[in-house]
């Protein structure tokens, strides 16, 4: 029994591989199944290709993808040279390869020639330093006002106002080696009393 056509209708046997020159003018044509055939037929090699290029499992998927998506879109504008479309699938490949290459190394060098980040504190140590400082200082404080009078204003004038001790000793009225002596002690005083906390 034979078909409209003349073949046989209980045939088994399927029909025979198209050449890749056939399935790319077939492709260019506008038949996407084409495609799709020298996809499944090329895939693997040129992902062994790209993997032996970049030695990098997810750089080869990469260009695999991109290979045969520049293979889709210049289908129309090329003509396979052999009658296997491989080589001129991996020398897309390899430029792609070469031009990712060359795309990370530029990127690399500008990112070289950045200045380093600064740091940034988190904003909890921040506020605990803060509050450690001000519990300090009001401790440093609570022992200043327990200074002898004349040790508590030198420090209060030229520690904590910033006066210059010629200047604190003009307003105590008092020679400036005294305002000194003064500052001497409390400190002596002042860090005896907190090494003991």
């Amino acid at each position: 029994m034979t078909g409209t056509v003349g073949v046989p209708v209980d045939s088994c046997e399927p029909p025979p591989d198209r050449s890749d020159t056939e399935l790319w003018r077939a492709a260019a044509d506008g038949d996407h199944p084409a495609f799709t055939e020298l996809f499944e037929r090329h895939a693997q090699s040129v992902w062994n290709h790209a993997y032996r290029l970049t030695g990098s499992w997810a750089s080869a998927e990469d260009l695999t993808s991109s290979t045969f998506l520049t293979a889709w879109r210049r289908r129309a504008d090329i003509t396979l040279v052999r009658d296997s479309a491989l080589p001129w699938l991996y020398t897309v490949a390899g430029n792609l390869a070469r031009s990712e290459h060359r795309s990370t190394g530029r990127r690399l060098r500008l990112v070289r020639r950045l200045p380093e980040p600064r740091s940034v504190s988190d904003h909890a140590d921040t506020v605990v330093d803060q509050l450690d400082g001000e519990d300090r200082l009001q401790q440093v404080l609570a022992l200043v006002a327990k200074l002898p009078k004349s040790q508590r204003q030198a420090v209060e004038l030229c520690l904590l106002g910033d006066l210059s001790s010629g200047d604190a000793a003009e307003l105590l009225g008092v020679a400036e080696v005294t305002v000194r002596a003064h500052i001497s002690r409390a400190r002596t005083q002042l860090r005896a009393a907190l090494e003991e906390k």
